[in-house]
């Protein structure tokens, strides 16, 4: 039976983890023993374990979180032993090191992180990525035919495997924008007029009103001049012809 710690600490991890759950990463615990907890791992895309469904499970002690679980996995991976406890920092193999500020998110990253590295240990196994990726292939249909699976997990029952809440796109970030096409520059056939203040206007229509009275002027002279040598000609005729 859990200890009012545990059950406290246990069941604020469980608001966590729905609230929060780590990349590749699921777990929740049984509802009649909360000591007891079913994990899922799913195998990053860029590992031989890329497709794999891992199911295992957390055997946390009365006196969490001041003493650390037992950790199994129950899927065939090539990593380690079907249902055979696994010996890493945070499982109960090595309580001297236990820390009790880590947490089931805390717990399955290390997993994770372990299970993608060649370090061996009690409970792990040796195989090829080949071997690795064939494990992976046929994991859910593995998963999905043990009635200890479909009991923990009934919502990832489907004939096809389904994502986890957190398949990493949370650590990626925000997506960056789509770059906008710049907008297309037009050159103008004439320069833009700059705008014309009223006292230029003024000024403007001044200056063409003088310079009309001068030109008036000048064809009035020329004019006058005209008509008087067309005058004094006639005259000189008529004299000439008298």
């Amino acid at each position: 039976m859990a200890s009012k710690a545990a059950y406290k600490r246990l069941t604020k991890e469980y608001v966590t983890m729905q609230r929060e759950p780590p990349p590749f990463v699921w777990a929740a615990p049984e509802e009649k023993n909360i000591l007891t907890w079913n994990f899922l791992i799913r195998g990053p895309s860029d590992s031989p374990f890329a497709g794999g469904e891992y199911h295992g499970v957390l055997l946390f002690p009365p006196e969490y979180p001041f003493k650390p679980p037992g950790i199994k996995m129950l899927t065939p991976s090539g990593r380690f032993h079907p249902d055979k406890k696994i010996c890493f920092s945070m499982s109960d193999f090595h309580p001297g090191s236990w820390n009790p500020a880590w947490s089931v998110a805390t717990i399955l990253t290390g997993l994770l992180s372990f299970m993608l590295s060649d370090e061996m240990t009690t409970g792990s196994v040796t195989s090829s990525e080949a071997h690795k990726r064939a494990f992976a292939a046929r994991s859910h249909a593995w998963n999905i035919a043990q009635p200890r699976f479909r009991e923990a997990f009934p919502e990832y029952c489907s004939p096809q495997i389904r994502d986890l809440p957190n398949m990493g796109e949370r650590e990626r970030g925000p997506s960056a924008p789509a770059p906008q096409p710049s907008p297309l520059y037009v050159l103008p056939l004439s320069p833009p007029a700059s705008p014309i203040s009223p006292a230029d206007k003024t000024a403007a229509t001044e200056h063409a009103d003088a310079w009309m009275t001068s030109l008036g002027k000048v064809f009035w002279e020329k004019w006058r001049w005209g008509l008087f040598i067309a005058l004094a000609v006639m005259l000189s005729r008529f004299s000439s012809a008298a």
